[in-house]
């Protein structure tokens, strides 16, 4: 059984930081990428930063140079340092990553989610 449980989400000003964190637990050989997505009240989905075993990211244009992805494959972590929070940023922000099962095979899981809500 794998699991992903995320923390570090909360109530934060417009122009404040939070940084979330993501472990991963369980019975697997490694992980391939990690990453956060977000979904707001009425939207899908979406991307917002990626980080491979390799280390290379990729993030959603909307947060490139405020928002950073860092990993711990010795921990099993993945975090994501979020700067000058805008109204916008507001969402449900979820920890995925795309495991090695010992069954041999790849399976994506999904944390439970945490809020995140920019306001004054």
């Amino acid at each position: 059984q794998v699991q992903l449980v995320e923390s570090g989400g909360g109530l934060v000003q417009p122009g404040g930081s939070l940084r979330l964190s993501c472990a991963a637990s369980g019975s697997f050989i490694s992980i391939n990428a990690m990453g956060w997505y977000r979904q707001a009240p009425g939207n899908q989905r979406e991307l917002v930063a990626v980080m491979t075993r390799g280390g290379s990211t990729n993030y959603a244009d909307s947060v490139k140079g405020r928002f950073s992805i860092s990993r711990d494959d010795a921990k099993n972590t993945i975090d994501l340092q979020m700067n000058s929070l805008k109204p916008e940023d507001t969402a449900v922000y979820y920890c995925n990553a795309n495991f090695l099962l010992v069954s041999g095979t790849f399976r994506p899981y999904w944390g439970q989610g945490t809020q995140v809500t920019v306001s004054s």
